[in-house]
């Protein structure tokens, strides 16, 4: 009975969340600033005339272009579970300097260069798939990549799921040393979060090598001001409590009983690291 009850309450979250998608907003990671640099994610993007999947194809822009922001269009376009404004842009092909408008969602959530690579973090699409714990559920899954490019040539590029609507809220892409994994050059973190109690931020790690990306598992984070959290963080060999040729998947959770009293519970595994993949231990 409790698992019929389950199930009726998530149809009907559906259905509401079905309703408000007639709400159009935009998902806080594709807010660009006007009069910055940005980077084209999707390659091949279209440039329009105006900010209408029907205007007029004016160009189109490979990977890694970079474009100036130059104005914020009020109008809003959803792609499966992406939402993104239309933005007037200018951009720099030879000696020829052009105009038109761009779909944010095609636009690099972040970039980032080291020792002649350019890195870029984007969403590329959304999939329907069945929810884990009721198969009966479908859910829409956002997918996010991290692209490496020499120039215009892609080197490489991995695929890996993200957060969805409220967990679009913010976005962030760094680069981080090499935590002493052996033949790692460097480690990526992208990352998107919520701005509200409840909503799970997600922290992606990637290793580069060899001009190849490794993607580790992902980490989850959620609280809810101090009645419960759920926290998730590696141990790399460089972080103190780290060993050599591993890292640490480390778990935490809290919840408060009906008394207010704490109720702690930890796990942790160890992946083993060979210089070239993991495996767990």
């Amino acid at each position: 009975m409790k698992t019929l009850f389950t199930v009726l309450f998530l149809l009907i979250v559906q259905i509401f969340s079905a309703q408000e998608e007639d709400y159009e907003y935009a998902n806080g990671v594709f807010h660009f600033e006007e009069n910055k640099t940005q980077k084209i994610f999707t390659d091949w993007t279209r440039i329009r005339q105006s900010p209408n999947t029907n205007a007029q194809i004016l160009d189109s822009l490979q990977t890694n272009q970079p474009i100036l922001i130059l104005k914020q269009d009020e109008t809003i376009l959803k792609l499966g579970e992406r939402r993104a404004n239309w933005y007037k842009i200018s951009y720099q092909k030879g000696d020829k300097t052009s105009e038109g408008y761009v779909w944010g969602g095609n636009l690099a959530v972040g970039y980032r260069n080291k020792n002649g690579y350019d890195f870029l973090f984007g969403l590329t699409k959304t999939v329907n798939k069945k929810d884990k714990q009721y198969p009966e559920i479908n859910i829409q899954q956002n997918i996010a990549a991290i692209k490496v490019m020499e120039g215009n040539t892609l080197i490489d590029e991995v695929p890996f799921e993200t957060g969805s609507a409220e967990s679009l809220s913010f976005g962030t892409f760094t680069i981080e040393s090499n935590h002493k994994l052996q033949n790692v050059e460097l480690t990526l973190k992208a990352t998107v979060s919520g701005e509200a109690c409840g909503i799970p931020s997600y922290d992606q790690y990637v290793l580069f090598k060899d001009k190849k990306l490794i993607v580790l598992p992902q980490l989850m984070n959620v609280g809810d001001a101090d009645v419960y959290y759920h926290s998730e963080e590696f141990v790399f060999p460089n972080d103190k409590g780290g060993i050599p040729n591993a890292f640490i998947f480390k778990m935490e959770e809290m919840e408060k009983d009906d008394r207010d009293r704490e109720k702690k519970k930890r796990a942790s595994k160890t992946y083993l690291w060979d210089g070239n993949s993991y495996k767990l231990k």
